[in-house]
C-alpha cells in the first residue's frame, strides 16, 4: 500500500437535522497534540500514521469530541465539484498576487476563479498569514459554495453532483445521508454556516521541537472548552 500522506486541511463539520444548523471547525494542522501510540506530534501526522481512524481517535483524545463519520476529499475532486456547482466560478477578492508553491499565478484583485485557480487560492500559504490565511480562505470558499448550492434551481442535479464527487471521495457517510444533506442545502432549509478556527487567537505559542519542527503549542483546556461550546446546540 501507498504510505498515507499528511492531510492538507482538517475540518470538523456538524449538522443538526432538526435545527438545520451547519457548523464547521477548522483545525490547524500544526497543532501539537498527543497522538495515541505515537507521542506528541503535529495533528496532521495522525492521518499519515493511521488514516481517518487514528485522526478521529486523536481528536477525541485531545479535544473530547467524538466524530463518527469522515470524508476524505481529493483536491482534484474539489476543482471538479466547484465547476459543477458554480460553472461561472466563485467571486473572490485576492489580496496580493499568489504564485509561490501553487504552480500558477493568480493576480491581485476582484475576480471569478474556477476549479484549478480556486484550488490554488485555497492552497496558497506563502504570505505572512501562512496557514492561518489559508484556513480563512478555505472557510470563505465553503460558505460561498453553500450559497451557490442553495441557488441550484433543480433538486435533480444532486445525484449528478454526488456522482462527480464519487471518485474523489472516500467516506463512511451513506449515500442516503448525503442526499438528505444536499436536499436541505438545495431547498434552502439549511441555516447559515457558523465557523470556528482552532486554536483560538491568543491560545497558542509558536514553538520549534527537534524532530517535529515548527508547531502551535496550544492551551488545550481553553480550546477544548471553546469547541464544546461552539458545537453545543442547546
Amino acid at each position: 500500500g501507498e504510505k498515507q500522506s499528511r492531510t492538507d486541511s482538517i475540518l470538523i463539520a456538524q449538522y443538526n437535522g432538526k435545527t438545520k444548523k451547519p457548523k464547521i471547525v477548522s483545525l490547524m494542522r500544526d497543532m501539537y497534540v498527543d497522538i495515541p501510540g505515537h507521542g506528541h506530534q503535529k495533528l496532521n501526522a495522525a492521518y499519515a500514521f493511521g488514516g481517518p481512524e487514528l485522526l478521529r481517535e486523536t481528536i477525541k483524545h485531545n479535544l473530547n469530541v467524538d466524530i463518527n463519520y469522515y470524508a476524505i476529499v481529493d483536491f482534484k475532486g474539489f476543482s471538479k465539484v466547484v465547476d459543477a456547482i458554480a460553472p461561472e466560478g466563485i467571486k473572490v477578492d485576492v489580496p496580493h498576487e499568489m504564485s509561490s508553491g501553487i504552480d500558477m499565478t493568480i493576480p491581485k484583485g476582484k475576480q471569478y476563479l474556477h476549479g484549478d485557480k480556486l484550488l490554488g487560492y485555497v492552497r496558497f500559504r506563502h504570505d505572512e498569514l501562512s496557514d492561518f490565511g489559508r484556513v480563512q480562505r478555505q472557510q470563505e470558499i465553503v460558505l460561498k459554495l453553500k450559497d451557490k448550492v442553495a441557488n441550484i434551481d433543480n433538486i435533480m442535479k444532486i445525484p449528478k453532483l454526488l456522482g462527480i464527487m464519487g471518485p474523489y471521495l472516500d467516506t463512511n457517510v451513506s449515500t442516503k445521508s448525503m442526499m438528505l444533506l444536499a436536499k436541505d442545502a438545495v431547498t434552502g432549509n439549511m441555516k447559515d454556516v457558523q465557523s470556528l478556527r482552532l486554536p483560538l487567537d491568543g491560545s497558542f505559542e509558536n514553538k520549534t521541537y527537534s524532530g517535529v519542527g515548527m508547531v502551535l503549542d496550544i492551551d488545550l483546556d481553553k480550546n477544548k472548552e471553546a469547541l464544546q461550546e461552539f458545537l453545543n446546540d442547546k
